[in-house]
């Protein structure tokens, strides 16, 4: 699969994000010089991170009959010290429904082996950036 990014030549740094039939709006801060017409790439790897460990959560309870009404992830993110080389990402997992600890346990635990948690934080991630002719 291929995720193509194209710049949109109406906004100063706007990018417009393309994944199978899907489109996302990416840009920078106004700060960066850009509009804030959507989220920032930082932006986006933080809430795939989110969205990873809801449907992880979504998938378990479903498979394990465990009764979840509703599940809310928050990412906060601290980036003091990126340069440094470490980027601090908390996630903040709530649960609704008649669960009990036990249930609750679980479905931390299974939010913990997500496998963008674990693309994240054990793989080592190589890539080549080619220069391609129009």
């Amino acid at each position: 699969m291929s995720i193509t990014v194209k710049r949109d030549l109406t906004l100063p740094m706007r990018q417009i994000v393309h994944v199978r039939n899907h489109i996302i709006s990416a840009d920078g801060s106004v700060d960066e010089g850009g509009n804030d017409a959507g989220p920032s790439p930082h932006d986006l790897y933080d809430a795939a991170l989110g969205a990873c460990k809801a449907l992880t959560v979504v998938w378990y309870a479903k498979r394990k009959g465990i009764p979840v009404e509703d599940i809310e992830v928050t990412i906060d993110r601290d980036a003091s010290e990126e340069r440094k080389g470490v980027y601090r990402l908390n996630a903040a997992l709530q649960l609704r429904g008649a669960l009990s600890e036990a249930q609750r346990a679980e479905l931390l635990a299974a939010a913990e082996k997500c496998p963008l948690h674990k693309l994240m934080s054990t793989v080592t991630t190589e890539i080549t950036t080619t220069l391609v002719q129009p």
